[in-house]
């Protein structure tokens, strides 16, 4: 049985985490089409890019963390135990978690103050077709199959 190597299991994990959102927004009676209706909105973190590479990577890892979903979501969840259904923020939530998970499944990870095409989960776009292709496809960037990485047999 082949190793997992850490990127690939973080992008395997993204994608079992944007389906667990997609079954709570159904589950919670949310409307399914507003996860691909908010889809672009965090993306708009992306002009923090306009002045330089470190408030870019900044505004961007705020954007695409789970902290920030997570604390909507208990604050969504809390309210509607004591009665108050705030379900704007529910949505907002979830549609931002979906987000972060669709975009970490697919190799979009956090940013380095480098640039933007410079991740956790290894190199994007011009970065990644500069490296030489046997350490771009063992880091596990966008394009590699996920079960690349050393056979342990």
């Amino acid at each position: 049985m082949p190793d997992l190597n850490p990127v690939a299991t973080q992008r395997i994990e993204s994608v079992v985490v944007a389906a667990l959102t997609v079954v709570v927004t159904i589950a919670a009676g949310y409307p399914w089409w507003s996860l691909l209706a908010l889809f672009l909105v965090f993306d708009l973190s992306m002009l923090g890019y306009l002045h330089g590479p470190r408030l870019g990577a900044l505004c961007y890892n705020l954007a695409h963390s789970y902290a920030l979903p997570a604390a909507l979501g208990a604050v969504a969840v809390t309210a509607a135990a004591f009665g108050d259904q705030i379900t704007w923020l529910g949505v907002l939530a979830i549609a931002w978690a979906f987000h972060v998970a669709v975009d970490r499944a697919l190799g979009y990870g956090l940013k380095t103050t480098e640039g933007f095409e410079h991740t956790h989960l290894g190199p994007i776009g011009k970065a990644r077709r500069a490296e030489p292709s046997s350490g771009t496809r063992a880091a596990g960037g966008p394009d590699t199959a996920v079960a690349d990485g050393p056979s342990s047999t």
